[in-house]
């Protein structure tokens, strides 16, 4: 039975009709994982989320599907493997949605790592891909390559091949396929674990919506519940473990990292640009995305509350605008050319070391108290070994659980071109149909349908795809739809501001808000956009651009580049 609309879902629930096997709480890239996993092995399935899928660290990570090179300057080398080969099978799997992109790692005099030691490493990776993508440029090619980048001291570049995407519709993706599958996933509802016995245990659950019609508290039970939210995962609301138990000891440690958006004119790349920052030797990225290009990211503790939207600090802009002058000395990047900006905050399982945060082992931890199964930590990339590792854990619950054959493709591909709907409209590119096509599979004929096949001004998202998730993507509130389910409050202008309006005129019959409702959204968002995607207050910006602060002829042995989420 597929999930019928959110609010007639809820009343469903509410009802005590519905049983399931086990309940997912955690709307981000683990538990949708989780929740499509678990569907496509025949389990009845129910995911809840208290804000909006993917509303912490899964829309707000640097974007990047890799493999993880930091892994491999560690001698982590089945990790390293492990996350190289779902980084293949998701750019074969959803092209268009997840791209291969060209990264370049510059080399200047006296630098660490230099171009020998970094090759060797980048061998290995080639090794894990099973295909070669690496290269070794002269500095007139890496000139080519990223025009404008910085030539003193400059001995050459390594290249090598990586991918992006955007993280929150990867997220929706899956979701679509999990529902596909029979699961249930709703948005705004939050869930506290509250008991249990042998074969049974029994989660709260609230409606966080703000919803007129929103009834009170309910309640419903699994054989298993899987604790999959991130920063949140020891949050005694959700993780009922003794003081003695295993996991209770560990300790999630968020860290911050942050973004800034520029335009593509202001700073153009078309590819992914590395460097070791100036002041802690940190690799900072600026890549291509959206149309834009984005400098990041940070990587800082975190003590603000965990339900209050994070955002970038002034400290923050100021290490990223140094970055892009250091990169690219021509350019005088400054506050007044940033458009928008993020932070996402990284659940980082900690052993209470006194590490530096970009010493902290990124790898996923998983444990069971009594029938709820948590994890914290891991990657954007492996999110489905991840989850697979989870429903291995659940198995002793579920004694009849067979997972489905990793080597069967789980994503639903688009219609063929001879299928309706599969064929290229005239007014989108071959470029954005292989967008279109990775991004919604089988829904993109509905999507299509859904409005006007032409882009919204200033941007690559097209009013269809506007207009179709407005209507068909559990919408609940107008963030929701400018920073999720589309990017325009990162891309355009003061979130969008300019263009409410004509976002009203074209989403209201999908929306179905009335003039109070759209004006009560209007102010939340743009209040809330102002406040956690915007710059923090003035302050004295140092200068970031004098050459004194050139690193790049400087001895360094720190260890190779540590990787963002």
């Amino acid at each position: 039975m597929r999930q019928p609309a959110r609010m007639d879902a809820l009343n469903a629930l509410q009802t005590g009709d519905q049983a399931f096997d086990i309940i997912v709480i955690g709307g981000g890239i683990t538990g949708a994982g989780v929740a499509r996993e678990a569907a496509a092995s025949g389990l009845r399935t129910l995911l809840v989320e208290q804000r909006d899928f993917a509303w912490g660290t899964s829309s707000r990570s640097s974007k990047m599907v890799h493999g993880g090179l930091r892994y491999l300057g560690s001698g982590q080398f089945r990790l390293t493997r492990d996350a190289v080969r779902e980084r293949q099978r998701l750019l074969e799997e959803l092209p268009g949605l997840v791209r291969p992109l060209q990264f370049l790692m510059p080399h200047y005099r006296r630098q660490f790592p230099g171009p020998r030691i970094f090759g060797l490493l980048l061998a290995v990776y080639d090794l894990f891909a099973g295909r070669r993508s690496r290269r070794r440029l002269n500095p007139a090619e890496a000139l080519n390559w990223v025009p404008g980048l910085a030539k003193e001291h400059l001995i050459g570049a390594s290249g090598f091949t990586d991918a992006v995407t955007d993280d929150a519709r990867l997220v929706q993706r899956i979701l679509e396929e999990a529902r596909a599958s029979g699961a249930w996933c709703l948005n705004y509802l939050k869930a506290d674990v509250v008991g249990g016995n042998g074969t049974s245990r029994l989660v709260r659950l609230h409606d966080t919506s703000g919803a007129a019609s929103a009834n009170s508290s309910f309640e419903l039970s699994a054989a298993v519940i899987v604790n999959a939210t991130g920063a949140w995962a020891t949050s005694p609301a959700v993780c009922q473990a003794s003081q003695n138990d295993e996991g209770i000891r560990r300790t999630i440690r968020p860290l911050r990292g942050s973004h800034l958006v520029v335009p593509y004119d202001t700073l153009p790349v078309s590819c992914s640009v590395s460097l070791l920052h100036p002041e802690d030797r940190r690799p900072v990225f600026a890549f291509p995305w959206h149309g834009m290009t984005v400098l990041g990211t940070t990587d800082l503790d975190h003590p603000a509350p965990l339900d209050l939207e994070p955002h970038i600090t002034d400290e923050e802009l100021h290490y990223l605008l140094k970055i892009a002058t250091t990169l690219f000395p021509g350019t005088s990047l400054g506050k007044d050319d940033v458009v928008a900006s993020w932070a996402g905050v990284r659940p980082v399982v900690s052993e209470g070391s006194s590490k530096s945060p970009s010493k902290e082992n990124r790898e996923h931890v998983i444990w069971d108290t009594n029938g709820v199964v948590s994890v914290a930590g891991g990657k954007l990339t492996t999110y489905r070994q991840i989850a697979r590792e989870i429903l291995a854990e659940c198995r002793q619950y579920l004694p009849d659980l067979e997972l489905p054959d990793e080597r069967l493709k789980v994503f639903t591909p688009p219609p063929a071109p001879h299928e309706p709907g599969g064929q290229r409209p005239a007014s989108i590119s071959h470029s954005d149909w292989e967008r279109l096509q990775g991004s919604y599979g089988p829904a993109l004929p509905q999507v299509l349908d859904a409005g006007a096949q032409t882009r919204i001004p200033g941007t690559e998202t097209y009013w269809c795809e506007l207009i179709w998730a407005a209507g068909h993507a559990d919408v609940v509130h107008l963030d929701d739809l400018m920073l999720r389910r589309s990017r325009l409050g990162l891309v355009l202008p003061d979130g969008g501001r300019h263009r409410l309006d004509d976002i009203q005129h074209q989403c209201r019959h999908a929306l179905s808000w009335n003039s109070d409702t759209w004006a009560a959204e209007r102010e939340r968002y743009l209040a809330l956009w102002q406040s956690h995607y915007s710059l923090p207050p003035e302050s004295p910006v140092p200068n970031v651009g004098s050459p004194d602060s050139s690193p790049f002829a400087s001895e360094d042995t720190s260890e190779v580049a540590n990787e963002s989420h």
